[in-house]
């Protein structure tokens, strides 16, 4: 059966990113899966919480926070602060974003700082919590190079590059990268995380209202896989690009960009 938007069953949608969209953190990025549109940026702080300093914990800490904006999906979704907490779906994503950096990234030469990572939703079609550890990993990477330029690190913290991808079985096909369409009509649904070296991170599957063979996971494996080593190398592309000039049109070149049909 035919995909919603033409793609090959083991093809990533187009896959687009603006740098420095947010120019107060020390690194940004908007990071587009298709129609997915997050804003991940890293800003690092001079500190690190008070538990550490009581616990006499060495080196630094990472933390994370992703929530949906209120235009992200068709219906406007209510700000989590008009609830007065956050739910429980954006609590369990924060805590994968975290969990999937902290995976690639040396505290202990982060000295006493803190890496506060924002996923922010623009818009929402499948795949957000993928893309926000993708685009997660790329600002972390510009960011410190941008502090060991300054001399502000003496070391890389960033030990391998991590980057995550959805999969999953729609009919009796194994698809990558699904989208909104194709995530809600899955039998099988898969989210998963991988180092650049092929080390996985996290899993996450399951089937819906169904059960699932080891050989459709093994085929879900297998295009994470791919995809996961195409991601990586768009975000070297990225993490290199930022080493260029600062572009001063970049509102422009983000206005422009959202006008794209």
């Amino acid at each position: 059966m035919p995909r919603t938007d033409g793609r090959s069953p083991d093809q990533l949608r187009k896959i687009d990113y603006i740098l420095d969209v947010a120019p107060h953190a020390t690194a940004s990025v908007l990071i587009c899966f298709g129609n997915t549109r997050v804003i991940c940026a890293a800003t690092i702080q001079d500190e690190v919480p008070r538990w550490m300093k009581v616990q006499n914990v060495q080196g630094g800490w990472l933390t994370a926070e992703y929530s949906m904006l209120p235009y992200s999906t068709l219906d406007r979704k209510e700000r989590e602060s008009s609830r007065g907490r956050p739910d429980g779906r954006s609590i369990e994503i924060q805590r994968l974003i975290g969990r999937s950096l902290r995976a690639v990234v040396d505290l202990k030469k982060l000295g006493q700082k803190t890496l506060c990572l924002d996923c922010d939703v623009l818009q929402a079609d499948g795949g957000t919590r993928t893309a926000s550890i993708t685009g997660a990993c790329i600002a972390s990477a510009i960011a410190f190079n941008r502090l060991l330029a300054k001399g502000k690190l003496t070391q890389q913290p960033l030990k391998k590059k991590v980057a995550a991808i959805s999969a999953g079985i729609c009919g009796t096909e194994a698809l990558l990268d699904l989208c909104y369409v194709e995530d809600r009509d899955a039998e099988v649904d898969a989210n998963i995380v991988m180092t650049e070296s092929g080390e996985f991170v996290e899993i996450q599957g399951s089937g819906e209202e169904a059960v699932f063979s080891q050989s459709q996971l093994d085929q879900l494996l297998v295009l994470g896989k791919k995809g996961i080593a195409e991601l990586c190398a768009i975000q070297e592309e990225a993490i290199r690009a930022a080493e260029k000039p600062a572009d001063p049109g970049a509102l422009q070149t983000l206005a422009a960009f959202f006008g794209k049909k």
